[in-house]
This record gives C-alpha cells, structure tokens and sequence, in this order.
C-alpha cells in the first residue's frame, strides 16, 4: 500500500517521548533516592555525603543526556540531535528516511553518501508512534527536496517504511 502520509506544518520537534520521560523521571528518582539516602546515614562524613550527591548528579546526567535525542524540522531543513552530537541538514541534503523492520532508530540516507543515524525517532517503547514520526519525516523530505515546498514528489518511493 503506498504511503499517503501529507507533510506536517513546520517547524516540527520529533522526539521519543515515552522513552524520554522514562529516563528524566528515572534520572530524577535516583539522584533523590541516593541524596536522601547520603543524608539519612549518619556514620557518614561530609566527604563521603558530598561523593554520593555527585554520584547521584553524574547518574541524573547521563539519563538527561540519553533522553536528549529529538529532529527538529523547520522551513530550511532538518537539525538532528543525537546523545553527544548535532547536525544541521539542508533538505537538499536528505536523500532518503528509513525505518526498516528491527532497526533501533531511523537513519538518514544523505546525498554525500553517508547515513546518518536519528535517535531522535526510535520505535523502542512506542513503536507506532516512530512509524508515524519516520513517515511524517519521509512526507518532508520527500516534498522538500524533490519536488520543492509546494510541489509533491516525483522521487522513487521508499519501501522500508517501517
């Protein structure tokens, strides 16, 4: 069945929103666990409490930088956030979207040959709401870079949609 999928309104933030909740609260409830925790023992010293309040804020901080991922899609292109990077795309840039069957995220197939991986859509613990996120990508990309903002696509359709 062809895809039908019309392109959202822009600008437009996909992030995987279920997961990202998941790992803030996570993140959240560990660093008051352990500094509830430091500060209830009382055979420790300062020291000792200062190094568990650390050690919770390091675990809290590398939950927030697991749930940084996020594309955000505006009128000029496409900005992908991953854990430790950002890339700003032209939509010129993006060849193709894919989500195929058991891949962890989607990945940006790009003019200069390269792919690029997308956390920032990720079927984890949301399955279908990443299909729809990869096929609203896939409608922009498509109506962006091959046939113009206005203009529908002519391209070759992508049949690893998920």
């Amino acid at each position: 069945m062809p895809d039908t999928t019309e392109p959202p309104a822009l600008p437009v933030t996909f992030r995987p929103g279920r997961t990202r909740a998941v790992l803030l609260t996570a993140g959240a409830t560990i660093f008051v666990v352990i500094t509830t925790v430091a500060l209830l023992l009382e055979n420790l010293g300062p020291g000792e409490r200062l190094s568990f309040v650390f050690t919770a804020a390091l675990l809290f901080g590398v939950l927030v930088l697991l749930a940084r991922p996020k594309v955000v899609a505006d009128e000029s292109g496409v900005t992908v956030v991953n854990i430790a990077s950002r890339r700003r795309l032209a939509w010129a840039e993006i060849v193709q979207v894919n989500l195929r069957p058991g891949d962890p995220w989607v990945f940006l197939n790009l003019s200069d040959g390269t792919s690029l991986p997308v956390l920032g859509i990720q079927p984890g613990i949301a399955k279908q709401h990443a299909i729809s996120d990869a096929r609203a990508l896939r409608a922009l990309a498509e109506a962006r870079s091959l046939g113009g903002p206005d203009g529908p696509s002519d391209g070759p359709p992508d049949e690893h949609h998920g």
